[in-house]
């Protein structure tokens, strides 16, 4: 069971709104009326997934998304009259995980729900495995870099140097791109 933060401009939509979450066996955290504050609201809140049902997306609204996606991702799920191509792509940009054209309908909340989550994880999974492959990279050009100070100050060939900042690693117990980074910074200094 998912907690979710309805943001709908009418009330009685969202009762609607509320109602099929609930016999989708979802709860309902809480209804605001806009996106105003969101982040704010989140951090309050704390909800699984974000459901927000509009005529059209306003930019402010995108905005709050993008920031919120940022900072503290979570599925959001936009039920729209608004069917432009610019419209969605930006809030497909914004992080909204499912964009629904043609407004609310109770029948396919649940398997809209079960879309956006699964979509939201796949996305984050990509998200990480780009930000690990991105530090990975740094890392080697790191050592790369302390390779190549080693093999010029000491006259050595790449393996000894390699092996050379192995050693000292694991004398002092630190990963080899914290040695190599260290080694990076003190010839900066000094030469």
């Amino acid at each position: 069971m998912a907690s979710v933060l309805v943001i709908d401009e009418s009330q009685q939509r969202a009762v609607e709104i509320c109602t099929g979450l609930i016999q989708a066996g979802h709860q309902v955290a809480a209804v605001l009326p806009s996106s105003l504050e969101l982040a704010e609201r989140i951090q309050e809140i704390r909800p699984d997934i974000i459901l927000i049902e509009t005529e059209s997306p306003s930019r402010d609204t995108l905005e709050h998304l993008a920031v919120m996606n940022r900072d503290m991702p979570r599925p959001v799920i936009m039920f729209s009259q608004d069917s432009d191509q610019t419209t969605i792509r930006s809030a497909i940009r914004s992080g909204v995980a499912a964009y629904v054209v043609d407004g609310f309908d109770i029948d396919r909340l649940k398997p809209v729900v079960d879309v956006a989550i699964a979509h939201f994880e796949e996305h984050q999974a990509l998200r990480q495995e780009l930000a690990e492959t991105s530090r990975k990279l740094s890392e080697r050009k790191i050592i790369e870099k302390a390779k190549g100070i080693l093999m010029k100050t000491r006259s050595i060939d790449e393996e000894t140097a390699y092996a050379t900042l192995r050693k000292l690693a694991m004398e002092r117990s630190q990963p080899l791109a914290k040695v190599a980074g260290n080694l990076v910074d003190m010839a900066d200094v000094l030469l």
